[in-house]
């Protein structure tokens, strides 16, 4: 089962993909949390956020920090028993841009739309959208809008489930409900 979750800065996406991987590991299963952020930045603030993010999360589940090599590490997570939460893909996306190799993100991408055709276990794989607003006056900003809702596209199409958080409220839109 692959699952996408959407949703704006603080929007309640990573809490809302949280309680479904505890709801997964009830039944006996194991959580694997891959964390995208990049650590090695003197950045304050980021740091904050990963401090959060860890408080939230059971301590018990293990954490596998990537940031660019995404595929490499869900394919050594690939069985049928595995829960996998990727958080988040946009953190991936500003990793592969910003690396000297500058032709590092078509590769993983592609490397990652490879591998999740044979993903055996659960993923939940998070994501900020960003494409909502205005177009950005930088072109490494537009670069990262345009790829992300790229990658979004080429993974909704894939995704057995996708959700939209908005306001700590998850909307189903795929599989579509029939309310």
């Amino acid at each position: 089962m692959l699952h996408l979750v959407l949703g704006g800065a603080r929007s309640g996406k990573s809490r809302y993909s949280e309680s479904i991987a505890r709801s997964l590991e009830s039944a006996g299963r194991r959580v694997f949390y891959i964390a995208t952020a990049d650590t090695s930045q003197n950045d304050l603030e980021m740091a904050q956020r990963i401090k959060q993010h860890q408080q939230m999360r059971p301590s018990h589940w293990q954490l596998i920090e990537t940031k660019t090599a995404l595929s490499q590490t869900l394919e050594s997570l690939n069985h049928t028993d595995a829960i996998v939460l990727v958080d988040c893909l946009t953190l991936w996306l500003s990793n592969c841009l910003l690396h000297q190799d500058k032709e590092l993100w078509h590769r993983e991408k592609q490397q990652l739309l490879s591998c999740l055709s044979s993903f055996e276990g659960q993923l939940l794989m998070v994501s900020n959208e960003v494409g909502q607003g205005l177009v950005p006056m930088d072109k490494l900003a537009r670069v990262f809008v345009d790829e992300s809702g790229w990658l979004h596209q080429d993974l909704a199409r894939i995704c057995d489930q996708v959700t939209f958080v908005t306001a700590g409220i998850p909307q189903q839109l795929k599989p579509q409900s029939n309310k």
